[in-house]
C-alpha cells in the first residue's frame, strides 16, 4: 500500500521513510490500548476515558440506535458523529471489533494518510520537494518548549501539556480531530486544483468530523472568497464557501438541541496556564493579572495578559516560530497568495477561538481550537526551514523540538498502564452483553475512592474516572455514566446522579424497586463493595465480586 501511495503522490523514499517514521510514532500512543493482557484490558494515556467513549458510541451506532448509550432514554444530541458513524460502519461491513478498529486499525492508517496529504498539498502548493519534506515533518514532530520548565523543576523530560495543548505527537488520541485533519487537507489539494465541488463536501462534511474545525475552515474561506474577488474579480471560493456552509448546516443543525456550547470566557487559557501547578504554575503572576484586571488597572493588565499570551503563543510553538518569518517576508514583498490568506486567517481564528471561548462544563476542551492552528504552523515552519541551509540551525532546532516526542511517548510504553478493565469485570460484561437489550444502572462515580487508588495502577476504569466502559463493552444502554461527556454534551446528568445518590444511601429496597421500574431499567451492574439495596433482586451474575441483578423476585 505504501509504495502505490508513494507513487500516487510522487513521493521520494527519504519523504516515504519519514512518513513511515512519523506514522509509526504516533501510533504508539494508541495500538497497546484495548488489548488484553495478564490482568485485563489495558488503557495508556486518556485513552482509559475518550478511547471507552468512541468504543460505546460506536457500538451503540453499529446497532442502528442513535440512544445515548451512557444516558438512557435520550438521544444523541450536540455531538460531530462522523469518526464514530465510520468507525460503526466498517464494523458492520467487515466483522472487525471495534476496539480492534479504534485502537489498532484506524490510528496508523490516518496517520500515513495525513502524511501523504500534507506532503502532496506543499508540494503541489510551493512546487519544493524540500518544503513538502519538512512541513510533512513538523506536522509529525512539531512540539513546544514544556520540557524546558520541567527539566529545570527536576522533573525529567516532559512537560507536553505546560502550555495547555499537546504537541502533535498526540494527534491520534484524539481520533475525530486526526480524522479531520485528512479531510482539511483532502479538501486542500482539492481546493488548490480549483475543484470546487468535491472540495465544497469534503470541507462541509468537517462540522459532523469535528465541530471546531467545521468553524475554523468555514470562518477561514471567508476572507479567503473576499481576497479572491478583490485581486480576480472571480467567485471560485464565494462558491465553495456557500456550498460547504449549506452542507454544513445540513447535517450538524439537527443534531443541535440546546443552542451554544460555548462560553465567552475571554483569556481563560492564559490565566490558568500561569496559576496551575501543572502547567506553567507562575501562581504569583496568575493572580497578579487578574487582579489587575478585577481592579480596572486596565495598562498593568494589558501588559500582564501580553505577557502571558506571548508565554503561550511561543511555549507551544517551540521552534515552529520560524514560520513568522514566512509571513513578515510575504506581507513586505506583497506577495500575498491566496492560500496565504487561507491558512493565515485559519491560525487567528483557531487562537482567537482558544482565547475567548471555553465550552460549557468542560472549559479546557476548546483549546482544540489551537490545534488547528499548530497545525498550519506547522506547514508554513516546513515551508521556511526548507531553506535553512545551515546544518548547524536544523540540529539545533531539532535538539530543542523533539524532547517534546519524547517527553511524551513515555506514557505510553510502560508495560503497566494507568488504567484497566480486569479479566474479571471482562467476563461479567461479555455476559451481559449476551442478555436481552435492557437498560443498565451502574453505581456512581466515586471520586474520592479514585483519588485514594491514584497510587495502585493499573486502576480499574470504575476507580479511575467517570467513563463509559460499561456500555462500551456490554453493548446496553446504561442510564447514567461518563459524566465528562455529558457535560461537554450538554445532558442535565447532575439530577439522575442526585436522584441515584439518594436513593442509595436511604437503603430501601422497595423504593428501588420502585425506581428501577419507572426508569425502565432492566439490569443492575455491581462491583464489589455493593449495597444491600439490591438483594431484593433476581442475582444473574455473581463471580469474582462483581453482581449482575435483573429487575425481579427471587
Amino acid at each position: 500500500m505504501l509504495e502505490n501511495l508513494r507513487k500516487t503522490f510522487s513521493i521520494g523514499r527519504k519523504a516515504l521513510l519519514l512518513i513511515v517514521a512519523g506514522s509509526l510514532a504516533w501510533a504508539l500512543t494508541m495500538v497497546k490500548s484495548g488489548l488484553r493482557y495478564d490482568y485485563g484490558v489495558g488503557f495508556w494515556g486518556p485513552n482509559g476515558h475518550d478511547g471507552v467513549w468512541h468504543l460505546s458510541l460506536a457500538r451503540s451506532l453499529a446497532s442502528g440506535s442513535l440512544e445515548m448509550p451512557i444516558f438512557a432514554g435520550e438521544q444523541i444530541k450536540n455531538y460531530h458523529l462522523g469518526f464514530d458513524l465510520l468507525l460503526a460502519l466498517v464494523n458492520r461491513i467487515t466483522a472487525l471489533p471495534v476496539s480492534v478498529l479504534y485502537f489498532q486499525i484506524f490510528p496508523p492508517i490516518m496517520a500515513i494518510f495525513i502524511g501523504f496529504l500534507t506532503y502532496k498539498f506543499v508540494l503541489n502548493w510551493k512546487k519544493s520537494q524540500a518544503a513538502a519534506f519538512w512541513s510533512t515533518f513538523f506536522v509529525y514532530f512539531g512540539g513546544n518548549l514544556g520540557w524546558i520548565l520541567t527539566l529545570l523543576k527536576g522533573g525529567g523530560l516532559g512537560g507536553e501539556s505546560v502550555f495547555w495543548a499537546q504537541p502533535a505527537i498526540l494527534t491520534l488520541i484524539n481520533p475525530p480531530y486526526a480524522m479531520s485533519l485528512v479531510f482539511i487537507l483532502l479538501g486542500l489539494n482539492l481546493m488548490i486544483r480549483l475543484k470546487i465541488i468535491p472540495s465544497a463536501i469534503v470541507f462541509g462534511l468537517l462540522i459532523q468530523i469535528k465541530a471546531y474545525a467545521g468553524i475554523i475552515l468555514l470562518g477561514a474561506l471567508l476572507p479567503l472568497a473576499l481576497y479572491e474577488y478583490w485581486k480576480k474579480h472571480t467567485f471560485n471560493y464565494l462558491k465553495l464557501l456557500v456550498i460547504s456552509c449549506v452542507i454544513s448546516f445540513v447535517i450538524f443543525l439537527p443534531n443541535l438541541t440546546s443552542g451554544s456550547l460555548l462560553e465567552f470566557k475571554p483569556f481563560w487559557f492564559l490565566e490558568t496556564m500561569m496559576s496551575f501547578p501543572d502547567r506553567v504554575g507562575w501562581s504569583q503572576f496568575g493572580e497578579a493579572m487578574v487582579n489587575y484586571r478585577l481592579g480596572g488597572q486596565w495598562l498593568k493588565a494589558f501588559a500582564a495578559y501580553g505577557i502571558a499570551l506571548l508565554i503561550f503563543w511561543y511555549g507551544n510553538l517551540g521552534t515552529r516560530f520560524v514560520d513568522e518569518f514566512y509571513w513578515v517576508k510575504i506581507i513586505k514583498s506583497k506577495k500575498l497568495e491566496l492560500i496565504d490568506v487561507f491558512i493565515g486567517s485559519a491560525i487567528v481564528i483557531g487562537l482567537l477561538g482558544a482565547m475567548l471561548f471555553v465550552q460549557k462544563g468542560t472549559a479546557w476542551n476548546t483549546i482544540q481550537f489551537y490545534y488547528y492552528s499548530l497545525f498550519f504552523v506547522s506547514i508554513i515552519a516546513g515551508v521556511v526551514f526548507a531553506k535553512i541551509k545551515t546544518n548547524l540551525l536544523v540540529a539545533g532546532a531539532l535538539i530543542f523540538m523533539l524532547p517534546t516526542t519524547v517527553g511524551a511517548l513515555k506514557h505510553y510504553l510502560p508495560s503497566r498502564p494507568p488504567a484497566m478493565i480486569s479479566n474479571d469485570e471482562l467476563d461479567a460484561l461479555e455476559f451481559l452483553s449476551n442478555q436481552p437489550k435492557g437498560v443498565v444502572l451502574v453505581m456512581p462515580f466515586d471520586r474520592q475512592a479514585a483519588s485514594d487508588a491514584a497510587d495502585n495502577p493499573p486502576r480499574p476504569l470504575y476507580l479511575y474516572e467517570s467513563t463509559a466502559y460499561v456500555s462500551a463493552y456490554s453493548s446496553q444502554p446504561v442510564w447514567l455514566e461518563d459524566e465528562v461527556n455529558l457535560d461537554i454534551t450538554g445532558y442535565d446528568w447532575q439530577a439522575r446522579r442526585k436522584k441515584l445518590v439518594g436513593m442509595l444511601k436511604r437503603n430501601n429496597q422497595s423504593e428501588m424497586k420502585e425506581f428501577l421500574r419507572e426508569e425502565n431499567i432492566s439490569y443492575v451492574y455491581v462491583v464489589e463493595p455493593g449495597n444491600i439495596v439490591f438483594e431484593g433482586l433476581t442475582k444473574q451474575y455473581s463471580e469474582n465480586g462483581v453482581r449482575i441483578y435483573k429487575l425481579g423476585y427471587n
